[in-house]
């Protein structure tokens, strides 16, 4: 249909034109942004030394706590810069500390830390439209395999693949924001992260230590690494309309591969698994149980850590006495089980007033 317009009804139709796109433009740039940090440990700047990220050796973990509170209170003030209205931060490491990794007194007071009443799987159930605008990560590492320093995937010795895709846990998360559209636009960690992530072209990326092996690495100096941190973190939020979502084709074809001390060889001889070499296959209907699953074959695959613990014990002086004490001990449970004469205990409740701030 064709409909002809005179002189006043054209003008009128500009100016209403143009004060919509006007208003439009105004909401959102009035609109907060809203940004979540994840962090971990491994890729921090400063840090050469595993034990800065155990929470075991408490005099090396202060000081990667230092290092990462440092990092991460950079890369807030470079969102904040940006453009970030609300940010928000979430730990992602967990090193054994009941408390959250990071020194919450000296963490920026602009932003806040993620906290539920209840333990929560901090790369999946954050997750949820409208929640955040964009997510930045700090301090995270390389995937399996990769050379990088503390190289891995979700913990010691697992490769992850998606559609036949071996990611990092920038990616993992990448992809599960991506359910709800949110893109990673930051990210930091070493030189061979920085080759991980060419999937993700867009995220600006701060390289903070160069990778020599996977216990070593050559350092930066911290002031230029924190000086560059805040400058990439302020073009990302300004940059924030150029990131793209991860997304996934479904269903999700899924395998984790181990590496020792991680053991998957014992599901090799069970029917309906898809074994080979050291990985399982599985379909997933979504990200939600594609995760899950690859949690549930992590924890099988652990399992396998028992041969470090056993190899150490018997290197121990009375190494062959403990070892004998261990066996027997583990014959009288199983007797004692079988007899009615012990029980398992119900897990302990958590303790009244517990805050969880992610990775525990």
């Amino acid at each position: 249909m064709f409909i002809r317009l005179n002189t006043y009804m054209c003008v009128a139709l500009v100016i209403s034109l143009a004060v919509a796109s006007t208003a439009l433009c105004q909401t959102k740039k009035d609109r907060p942004i809203k940004i979540l940090v994840y962090h971990d440990m491994e890729g921090l700047s400063g840090e050469d030394d595993w034990r800065m990220f155990s929470f075991r050796h408490k005099e090396q973990y202060r000081k990667g706590q230092e290092l990462l509170v440092a990092d991460v209170n950079a890369v807030i003030d470079g969102l904040f810069a940006g453009g970030a209205s609300v940010v928000q931060v979430v730990d992602a490491h967990g090193s054994g500390n009941p408390d959250p990794d990071i020194l919450l007194d000296r963490l920026d007071p602009r932003s806040s830390m993620v906290v539920r009443d209840k333990p929560f799987r901090q790369y999946v159930d954050l997750v949820e439209p409208g929640a955040y605008d964009a997510v930045a990560v700090v301090g995270m590492h390389a995937k399996t395999g990769s050379g990088g320093f503390a190289s891995h995937t979700f913990t010691l010795g697992m490769d992850i693949f998606m559609n036949d895709m071996s990611i990092t846990e920038t990616e993992l998360i990448g992809y599960s924001w991506g359910r709800v559209d949110v893109p990673v636009i930051f990210a930091s960690g070493d030189d061979k992260l920085a080759k991980d992530l060419q999937t993700m072209p867009w995220i600006e990326f701060v390289t903070v230590k160069k990778a020599t092996s996977g216990s070593t690495a050559d350092l930066r100096p911290l002031e230029e690494v924190h000086a560059e941190m805040r400058q990439a973190a302020a073009r990302a939020v300004r940059n924030i309309g150029k990131a793209n979502a991860m997304k996934l084709a479904t269903p999700i074809k899924v395998s984790l591969r181990v590496v020792p001390p991680a053991g998957l060889d014992r599901l090799k001889s069970v029917p309906g698994i898809n074994y080979s070499e050291n990985m399982v296959t599985f379909l997933a209907d979504d990200f939600g149980k594609a995760y899950d699953g690859v949690i549930a074959l992590i924890g099988v695959a652990t399992a396998g850590y028992i041969s470090v613990t056993n190899e150490t014990i018997r290197k121990l002086p009375n190494g062959e006495v403990l070892a004998d004490q261990i066996g027997d001990s583990l014959s009288v449970r199983w007797l004692d089980y079988e007899s009615g004469r012990w029980k398992p205990e119900p897990p302990p409740a958590p303790p009244a007033g517990r805050k969880y701030y992610g990775a525990r």
